[in-house]
């Protein structure tokens, strides 16, 4: 079977619950089969960011589910300052304590993305620099009341009200919003999924 026959038949499932990844897939005309597969993401003694988001990844990859006509496409981000990792505040103080730490400073967006076809497997890790703001005691307050620190890595999210706390960013902008699109573009096709070419568009069911 050719690759072009390949792509007018493959299902994409998505290993997350994130509906910022899903979103992001719509823009490309992508609508996956949802299917968060259920693993331990504790970090590992030893683990550095990089190693951590990468590992996550292709486990969820390995985890999920499929039959032999889908392909599978997971993704884990983490928010790096100081060689930390921030994860997903646990309260409002906590997402209070690290918009503080963020404000005025540069840190790193790592996501890792893996895609699993069969046997098939390739994964990438993707970096964007970016600078938070000075952000002042009321900006701090304003944003914890729109809600989005409470499910994001950091306590902010740069596809919602929390663009106005960024003062730069070098590299991918989808990349902080979880799913670099450019790169996932990159490594479907090398499972046969063009999600470029319109004619040969992969949905979920």
């Amino acid at each position: 079977m050719s690759s072009v026959e390949d792509t007018t038949v493959l299902r994409l499932v998505l290993a997350s619950g994130s509906p910022r990844r899903a979103a992001l897939l719509a823009r490309l005309g992508l609508h996956p089969v949802v299917r968060p597969p259920e693993i331990d993401e504790t970090a590992l003694p030893g683990d550095d960011a990089t190693a951590m988001v990468l590992r996550l990844a292709t486990t969820k990859a390995g985890a999920a589910p499929t039959l032999d006509d889908e392909v599978v496409l997971a993704a884990d981000t983490a928010v790096v300052l100081d060689g930390r990792a921030l994860g997903k505040p646990s309260d409002r103080a906590d997402a209070a304590a690290m918009l503080r730490a963020l404000s005025g400073r540069r840190h790193e967006v790592l996501t890792a993305i893996a895609v699993r076809r069969g046997h098939e497997h390739h994964d990438t890790v993707v970096s964007t620099a970016v600078q938070v703001r000075s952000l002042s005691e009321t900006e701090v307050a304003w944003y914890l009341d729109t809600g989005e620190p409470d499910d994001k890595a950091g306590g902010y999210g740069l596809q919602g009200a929390g663009a106005a706390l960024i003062a730069r960013i070098d590299g991918s902008d989808t990349n902080v919003m979880g799913l670099p699109l450019a790169e996932t573009v990159d490594l479907l096709r090398r499972v046969g999924v063009d999600p470029l070419r319109p004619v040969h568009r992969t949905t979920g069911r």
